[in-house]
């Protein structure tokens, strides 16, 4: 069953980018693992993570606010991940263009989400 977070376009769209980028960084070198690799999964993830903290809190505004910052920040790191992935050959280029695209459209989404948290049900 979809908890009220799970509804929203932004959890729709981190969740397919997060998952996408688990399934194109099965593909990234062994020497990676602990680095590139691990580093673009965990920044991707925790993009709904902190989203779904973010709801959880939004009976105080600020919390609300806070968490969808750090939501927006660890989607900022994997647009920097991206693009080390794209140099480094281990995505083409039309894969980068499309994951940077999805993440752009999230920190529109959270942005929006930041400078109007009142239509996202906060709890008074």
């Amino acid at each position: 069953m979809a908890t009220g977070v799970e509804n929203l376009d932004v959890f729709k769209n981190a969740f397919w980018l997060a998952m996408n980028i688990f399934k194109i960084s099965k593909e990234f070198p062994l020497e990676e693992k602990y680095s590139l690799t691990d580093q673009i999964r965990r920044s991707s993830r925790a993009v709904n993570a902190n989203l779904a903290e973010a709801y959880a809190k939004r009976r105080y505004e600020a919390h609300f606010i806070s968490k969808l910052t750090d939501a927006f920040m660890e989607n900022y790191e994997t647009q920097v991940w991206l693009k080390f992935a794209v140099e480094c050959n281990y995505i083409k280029n039309d894969v980068y263009e499309e994951f940077l695209e999805k993440s752009k459209e999230i920190g529109r989404l959270l942005n929006y989400m930041m400078n109007n948290p009142k239509k996202f049900g906060l709890i008074s």
